[in-house]
């Protein structure tokens, strides 16, 4: 089991997902280099299709499974092993359909809710998510399993600069509304009707100034006074919804 028996690594340069939803999604991906699966005979069992007669399994009892997780990961008798999905390129995404929303994040390093907007990215149809190559999490076992298959369905495209992506979103149509709690209007006021681009700030710290300062207009959330904010990933289902439903 290289990677370390309860390290929750993979082995170098591959990716360790597990949970059914994820590691299903990730078996029907063509665009995944599958390395090995180890599984109880129970998780082979909940799997939507068959693996090819050829498909290297391992099978392994569920404290056995446990050990090649994160501490306490719900694994749900699934462990597969994999390639890293290729890059993707901003240009690819914004000459995409411009009714789908772009979602922009700056700094979001929590895995768990890079996963949980890229779930809910993949709920209210946007085209990809964008994030720096770096503050920002890998791919990864943890952002799999919150993301619950949608790693394998959401473009998540990674730049050096998201200033110059904003510029770039920009000059592709869209219009950068970026979220912030002190903005006087609110998202449905400052939605327009073509290609939006939400912008969503780290945990804590909000947007940095510079890219607050890319964006063609700030807008909060209408939420009671009593809450002074939302996790950043509720922040996003939410803004996804409001665009979805404007």
């Amino acid at each position: 089991m290289q990677g370390g028996r309860g390290s929750g690594r993979a082995s170098t340069g591959q990716v360790r997902l597990w949970g059914r939803h994820a590691v299903e999604a990730a078996l029907k991906n063509p665009a995944r280099s599958h390395r090995k699966l180890w599984a109880t005979r129970e998780g082979i069992e909940s799997l939507d299709g068959e693996l090819p007669p050829d498909f290297p399994v391992e099978f392994a009892d569920g404290p056995d499974l446990a050990r090649l997780v994160a501490r306490d990961a719900p694994h749900q008798g699934l462990v597969l092993e994999c390639a890293p999905l290729e890059d993707m390129h901003l240009d690819d995404v914004l000459s995409g359909d411009p009714a789908r929303p772009l979602v922009v994040l700056d700094q979001v390093t929590d895995p768990h809710n890079v996963g949980a907007i890229l779930r809910s990215a993949a709920a209210f149809d946007a085209c990809a998510i964008v994030t720096q190559d770096r503050h920002a999490p890998p791919e990864s076992g943890v952002v799999g399993k919150a993301a619950s298959g949608a790693l394998e369905i959401v473009p998540w495209v990674r730049v050096v600069n998201l200033a110059r992506a904003l510029e770039s979103a920009a000059e592709a149509g869209y219009w950068r509304i970026g979220l912030a709690g002190e903005a006087e209007a609110t998202l449905p006021e400052a939605l327009p009707a073509g290609p939006v681009a939400l912008v969503l700030g780290a945990e804590g710290e909000g947007m940095r100034h510079n890219i607050a300062a890319h964006c063609d207009a700030l807008a909060r959330l209408p939420i009671s006074e009593a809450m002074e904010s939302l996790n950043v990933s509720n922040a996003a289902a939410i803004a996804l919804y409001a665009t979805a439903t404007r």
